[in-house]
């Protein structure tokens, strides 16, 4: 049987518009010629000169948060609190079994940006693609966030998933869901118009805090969602183990058999 393989994450980068001001990765680069005294320092009487080519190793500096590139969120980092009242467990918590499942995408690039899916509308695209849900399916969805991605505008480009959306999934047993925009709820640029015409703050972050009813995570800044069809494949996005931490780096793909 011959496997096919579909890269679901972005690069981490610098340079790139990827998050908001502040909160972007920096990659320090050192190459071969910078490095020998990295190595002649752990063996007395060693000389540059000594290394094949004079050279060290390559090696990077990386400052990062753990939301930095295509990342899963643990339930952790929308509240202290999950499944009404539990304490919300961390990426070092989640279950593997969630992280290899069958993957399912809502095509919807035809939504404005900063518009907020609604569970009718989730089951309208569900209706269409001819899909009903498991319990463990990867449900993620395609947005106009995702050609946008390397361009200024990316962090503010995308619909949104609302409460009652990713309520409507994680009550039919889901519990990872992605995105390729910068959130899983409508950028912030977005919402903030809506919160100062409203007052509800109740607008604010209303898809993750779905999670202190059940306890689920998201993927964000998946890329190349326009690659895979509707249904077919396995995700696998199995985070990195960080003690105690709201979401872990993970190098999320497609598998097709």
């Amino acid at each position: 049987m011959t496997r096919r393989f579909v890269d679901l994450s972005i690069m981490l980068e610098n340079d790139v518009r990827s998050d908001p001001p502040g909160f972007e990765p920096k990659i320090t680069y050192m190459n071969h010629e910078q490095t020998p005294a990295q190595i002649t320092g752990f063996f007395p009487g060693l000389k540059p000169e000594d290394l094949p080519d004079g050279e060290g190793w390559a090696v990077e500096q990386i400052n990062l948060i753990t939301h930095n590139g295509t990342h899963l969120d643990a339930p952790y980092h929308f509240a202290s609190t999950m499944n009404k009242g539990e304490r919300a467990i961390t990426i070092d918590e989640v279950p593997l079994d969630w992280c290899f499942r069958p993957g399912v995408k809502l095509d919807f690039r035809r939504l404005p940006d900063g518009h907020v899916v609604t569970a009718d509308e989730v089951e309208a695209e569900l209706a269409r693609i001819g899909h009903t849900l498991q319990p463990l399916d990867i449900v993620v969805i395609n947005t106009r966030a995702g050609s946008r991605y390397g361009h200024d505008d990316y962090v503010d480009a995308g619909c949104g998933m609302g409460r009652e959306a990713t309520m409507y999934l994680l009550e039919r047993g889901v519990r990872v869901t992605g995105t390729d925009a910068w959130s899983w709820d409508a950028p912030f640029t977005h919402t903030r118009e809506k919160y100062i015409e409203s007052g509800d703050a109740g607008l604010i972050w209303e898809g993750h805090r779905a999670g202190r009813d059940i306890g689920y995570c998201h993927l964000e800044k998946l890329h190349n969602l326009e690659s895979v069809p509707a249904t077919g494949f396995t995700i696998a996005c199995f985070p990195v183990k960080i003690r105690a931490a709201s979401a872990g780096w993970t190098r999320a793909v497609a598998i097709f058999d």
